[in-house]
């Protein structure tokens, strides 16, 4: 767009005849009745009504009373800029007043590119803009990103000589800085004397936007005075910018001086609260927006709602969310955000129907918070309502985020097929996206899959990324690919520059673990430049029960129990290890030393969902309202596994019984109880999913793949590593998990 004449809008000298002018004073018209009527308007319909008895007056051709009307219709919520434009057509010589409210009102509006022609008009037609216009028109030059015609307008204010106007000022600088020309903002700001508070925030922002936080901090530090927005202006930019800390510290500072904060100070360092886990100050700034009478402010409720969830409060956010007695949506969005980052899926999954019971429509960001928890708790049946709501009402929405989730949501959910095609039918296709489909082709034992996809990725020229390799890692474990694992640990080095993290030497140590390298598996340990967590010895751990190497385990548990003495799962695999050993004893030891340290076992949960519920077991429950036939199904699947000659393996019951005990345990694990359910409520051949908490036992493993040949099905189960697909007495892991 040049700064040239248009045809884009026509002014006519008159639209009908005006009559002569009015000679009323201007006192009188300051006072006149009408002018209240116009003050109290709401609406385009009343307004036509007030302007129709404005020209039966002949109040209508008074140069007042016409920029009270324009302005109404320009400036006012509830005006009409077409308008706005019909009255002004109607004036013969319009004063500059009358030009400087059309081109505010256009500025403030969705199309200020109208700013700049009727700015075009008024200059073609031998008017000159003055003071009042050119804030407005570096406003429209800001929102339209338009640089060279921002440095035109700029050039009239020179040639003008109206630089020195502090208001023009400010705006130069202001509207620089937000279309990025920070060169020019700075040279504008250095060579002018007119350095207030105003001008140095615009140059602030300016920075913080486009994340040059240093700079922006020096000139911070050098305002004279500063003023709450500038305050505002470091704080936000520290906050979104990931620098909680520096955010908070300068909020106290800004304390220190007796610097009132606002409600825009408020957001920002609740936010600040949230990531950090802050509590003690939030509930500081919780206090002192009690105490000012602030608690009905929504926006700050929606914040405070955040902040205790995030911080762990999550009791005290649902209070004050059933408090709100008009929630928006971000008010819902933050209470099922807050239930996801706590894992209280099962709360967050509640919160959302009871939002659709109350007709309240989601967004993008409502669906990004619930597919989180319907990927935990394996609620496909949700996860197709959400993607089918998506094609419908925000089909083109150019989410990447939301589309990853879906992938993530069906992968994690068991329906691999799923992930593919939504993953296929991108046509953009964001690093994340990749990542989430090699992990779930991974997390699904199609080991070959995830690195077919990890080669199509390197040719598209994407740069792969460290969550990229875990994942490619993590399928090579999985699929016992040894060789191939080393060599894309080395590759990921050399060929791309990612260093390894403690995910990546998990992931190696477990490859090599599993596969029974202890040798290489604590070379590698060894070999690390940075100390083992608890992740590489429980790994460690965990390869040394697989293989029943009792001494080894011993001394990777040791370790672990430094780094985190209430790591219970430790404690049990050691305990199965030597229960694996006939090592009674031990068995006794270990139990003695989980309970002087006030350790109880994770009871194993399984989770299956059945017509869009989700039903949850534990081991031997007997609490859901049709236990009675699930119990009897359950003796129905021990009776025909006895039949086709499955012997319970008793070996990893960690603790000394007789093995008639031993077999009732085993046969009453939440998986045998979620699948016995599932039989029963479904119609024969339906695929089962299932959802574990723990890692699923062995004899647990061999006893559902009879069960799938047994009873014509298809049963998926997620456990806490990987998924296993068990179909016609065969498991898709073949036995190696």
């Amino acid at each position: 767009m040049a700064l040239t004449p248009s045809s884009a809008f026509t002014f006519k000298t008159s639209a009908f005849q005006v009559p002569p002018a009015s000679n009323t004073p201007y006192t009188l018209l300051q006072t006149h009745p009408s002018l209240s009527l116009l003050s109290k308007c709401k609406n385009m319909e009343t307004f036509k009504q007030i302007h129709s008895q404005f020209i039966k007056l002949g109040l209508h051709n008074n140069p007042f009373w016409l920029s009270k009307l324009v302005e109404f219709c320009a400036v006012s919520p509830f005006g009409d800029l077409e308008y706005a434009l019909l009255i002004f057509n109607t004036i013969e010589n319009p004063s500059e007043i009358l030009w400087n409210i059309l081109i505010r009102g256009y500025a403030l509006s969705s199309n200020p590119e109208l700013a700049l022609e009727i700015y075009i008009k008024m200059v073609s037609l031998g008017n000159f803009p003055n003071s009042y216009s050119f804030p407005f028109l570096f406003k429209s030059c800001s929102k339209l990103m338009a640089a060279q015609i921002g440095k035109q307008v700029h050039g009239c204010v020179l040639k003008l000589g109206l630089e020195s106007d502090v208001y023009i000022h400010t705006s130069i600088i202001t509207m620089y800085a937000q279309i990025g020309q920070l060169g020019y903002a700075r040279q504008v700001f250095d060579k002018s004397c007119l350095r207030d508070a105003v001008s140095f925030t615009a140059l602030i922002s300016g920075y913080v936007s486009r994340g040059c936080l240093d700079e922006a901090r020096k000139l911070f530090d050098e305002i004279p005075v500063r003023d709450v927005v500038s305050w505002n202006a470091m704080i936000s930019g520290y906050s979104e910018a990931g620098q909680f800390e520096e955010a908070l510290n300068l909020f106290e500072k800004m304390g220190k001086v007796k610097v009132t904060p606002n409600e825009s100070t408020l957001l920002s360092v609740l936010s600040a609260c949230a990531h950090l886990g802050a509590l003690e100050l939030g509930k500081r700034v919780a206090s002192w927006i009690s105490d000012r009478g602030l608690g009905s402010n929504l926006f700050l409720a929606n914040a405070l709602i955040d902040m205790y969830a995030k911080c762990g409060e999550i009791d005290t956010a649902r209070s004050l969310f059933d408090g709100i007695e008009v929630k928006n949506i971000v008010s819902w969005n933050v209470m099922i955000g807050g239930y996801t980052h706590g894992s209280k899926y099962r709360e967050a999954l509640a919160v959302f129907r009871q939002m659709q019971l109350e007709y309240v429509e989601p967004n993008d960001v409502t669906f990004l918070n619930i597919l989180p928890a319907c990927a935990h708790l394996g609620a496909l049946d949700l996860g197709k309502w959400i993607h089918a709501y998506v094609n419908k009402y925000y089909y083109g929405l150019q989410n990447s985020s939301l589309w990853t989730s879906l992938i993530d949501m069906y992968a994690k959910c068991g329906s691999i097929e799923a992930a593919k095609q939504v993953f296929n039918g991108l046509e953009i296709k964001s690093l994340p996206s990749w990542n989430v489909m090699i992990s779930g082709l991974a997390m699904h034992g199609d080991a070959h899959g995830a690195i077919d996809l990890f080669s199509k990725l390197v040719e598209e020229g994407i740069k792969p990324d460290d969550i990229t390799f875990v994942g490619v890692l993590s399928a090579c474990g999985h699929g016992g690919l040894v060789e191939l694992g080393r060599r894309y640990f080395s590759s990921m080095v050399q060929d791309y520059s990612v260093p390894p993290k403690l995910t990546h030497y998990g992931c190696m140590i477990d490859l090599l673990g599993r596969a029974g390298l202890f040798d290489d598996a604590k070379a590698l340990v060894e070999t690390m430049d940075m100390e083992p967590d608890g992740a590489i010895w429980g790994s460690l751990l965990g390869a040394c029960r697989i293989h029943k190497n009792l001494e080894l385990g011993e001394y990777a548990a040791s370790r672990l129990f430094k780094l985190e003495y209430n790591n219970h799962g430790a404690y049990v695999l050691l305990s199965n290890i030597y229960a694996g050993a006939g090592r009674w004893n031990d068995v006794a030891r270990i139990r003695t030393m989980l309970n002087d340290n006030g350790l109880k076992k994770v009871p194993g949960c399984t989770s299956i969902e059945v017509d869009s519920v989700v039903h949850e077991f534990l081991v031997s429950d007997r609490t859901h309202p049709q236990g009675q036939d699930i119990y009897k199904m359950l003796d129905e699947i021990d009776r025909l596994l006895e039949m086709a000659g499955h012997v319970p393996d008793t070996s990893e019951v960690h603790y000394d019984m007789d093995e008639e005990w031993k077999e009732g345990i085993l046969s009453q694990h939440s998986e045998k109880l979620a699948i016995a359910f599932g039989l029963i409520s479904t119609k024969p051949g339906t695929t089962l999913r299932i959802v574990k908490n723990l890692r699923v036992c062995s004899n647990c493993h061999a006893a559902t793949k009879l069960i799938s040949k047994i009873f014509n099905r298809e049963i998926i189960a997620r456990d806490r590593n990987r998924f296993h697909h068990f179909k016609d007495g065969f498991c898709s892991c073949m036995d190696y998990w």
